[in-house]
C-alpha cells in the first residue's frame, strides 16, 4: 500500500482484521453503573458494522463459554481475543493470577480465539490517580517480569493455544518506549509479544512507527487509538493521573490526536504477518449515547485509509 498523503486513495490493507472492545463504549470493570449493559454494547457493535470484537474486562461479558457463543453468535459476530490483568512483577502473586488468567484463556479459546492481551496494574488508581506502588521497577523486578511473562506465555500457547500479547499501559510500569523495549528485551518472542496500542504509546512519549520498524516480529495483535496532543502536555505539566486524563478527552476520534492512523496502517500493512487491528476508544465515564456515533465515524474514517477487512486473510 503506498500512500503520499492523508486524502490520498488506498488499497486494502490485506493482512489486517478490523475489530473493536467493550473500551470503545465506556467499558473499564466488569460491572460499573456508568457502563452500559453487555448487550447494549453488542447490538451497537454490530450496528457499527464491526464484525470482531475483544472480551474485554472478564465478568463483563458472559463468562459462561456457550452463553457467550450464543450472544455473539447470534448477532453474526466473532471474538478475536481475549482480555486479562495480572502483575508480573508480583512472584507473591504468582498462582493466584495465573489461576486467574487460565479462566480467561480457556473462555477465549472456548469461543475460537488465540489471542490473550495481558494487561500490567496501573501504579495509579483508575478512579482517584492515588499512587499505589512506586512508578519504576527494580532490576530484580524487571528480571522477574520478563521470566514471568515467559513462563505465563508457554502456559497459555500449550494448554490453550492462546497468544500472550502484553499491552503498554499509561499509569503503568511498561509506559515508555525504554520500558516497552525492556520488557521486549526481557521475554521471549516465542512466549510474549505486544499489543502495541499506538494511544498509550503515544501517551508514553514513544514512536509507534519506530517500534513496528524495529520490533516487526513481536508484534503479535494491535489496539489503534489517537491522544490529543493538548491534553497529553497537561499530563505532564500536571502530574495527571490516566484516569484524569480521560475524563479530560484525552482519547479522541480519528483524524485529530496523536499517532496519525494513517501511518499505523501503512506501517502495518507492510509486515509479514496477519494482526487483528482492534479500535480503542477510552472513554470511561461516559453517557450512554456517547459511543455509537464516535465508532460508525472512525470506522468508516479507517475503511477510507484501507483498513475496511472484516475476515481474517485465512479466511478470506
Amino acid at each position: 500500500m503506498t500512500t503520499t498523503s492523508d486524502a490520498t486513495p488506498r488499497t486494502v490493507a490485506g493482512n489486517l482484521c478490523l475489530g473493536s472492545a467493550p473500551d470503545s463504549w465506556g467499558v473499564w470493570f466488569p460491572e460499573d453503573e456508568h457502563q452500559v449493559p453487555y448487550t447494549r454494547f453488542l447490538d451497537e457493535l454490530v450496528e457499527a458494522g464491526y464484525r470482531w470484537l475483544e472480551l474485554g474486562p472478564p465478568g463483563y461479558l458472559p463468562l459462561d463459554p456457550q452463553r457467550l457463543a450464543d450472544e455473539v453468535g447470534s448477532r453474526g459476530l466473532q471474538v478475536s481475543g481475549g482480555t486479562t490483568f495480572g502483575a508480573l512483577h508480583r512472584p507473591e502473586e504468582w498462582e493466584r493470577m495465573v489461576t486467574e488468567v487460565r479462566k480467561v484463556a480457556e473462555l477465549t479459546a472456548a469461543v475460537g480465539a488465540h489471542h490473550l492481551v495481558f494487561i500490567p496494574p496501573m501504579y495509579r488508581d483508575e478512579k482517584t490517580g492515588e499512587f499505589s506502588e512506586p512508578p519504576e521497577l527494580t532490576a530484580e523486578q524487571w528480571r522477574g517480569l520478563g521470566g514471568a511473562a515467559n513462563e505465563l506465555g508457554k502456559i497459555l500457547l500449550e494448554d490453550y493455544d492462546v497468544r500472550l500479547c502484553l499491552h503498554p499501559h499509561a499509569d503503568s510500569h511498561i509506559q515508555t518506549q525504554p520500558e516497552i523495549e525492556r520488557f521486549l528485551n526481557e521475554s521471549d518472542s516465542r512466549y510474549a509479544n505486544l499489543c502495541l496500542d499506538t494511544g498509550h504509546v503515544a501517551y508514553g512519549g514513544g514512536d509507534n512507527v519506530d517500534l513496528i520498524r524495529r520490533f516487526a516480529e513481536r508484534m503479535g495483535y494491535v489496539h489503534i487509538k489517537q491522544m490529543d496532543a493538548d491534553v497529553l502536555a497537561q499530563v505532564s505539566a500536571e502530574q495527571l493521573s490516566f484516569g484524569e486524563a480521560v475524563k479530560r478527552g484525552v482519547c479522541v476520534e480519528p483524524p485529530a490526536g496523536v499517532p496519525n492512523p494513517v501511518d499505523i496502517v501503512r506501517e502495518l500493512s507492510a509486515l509479514d504477518a496477519e494482526l487483528f487491528v482492534i479500535v480503542e476508544h477510552d472513554l470511561y465515564p461516559c453517557a450512554p449515547d456517547v459511543p455509537l456515533p464516535i465508532a460508525v465515524r472512525t470506522r468508516e474514517y479507517l475503511a477510507e485509509r484501507g483498513l475496511s477487512g472484516t475476515r481474517r486473510p485465512q479466511d478470506r
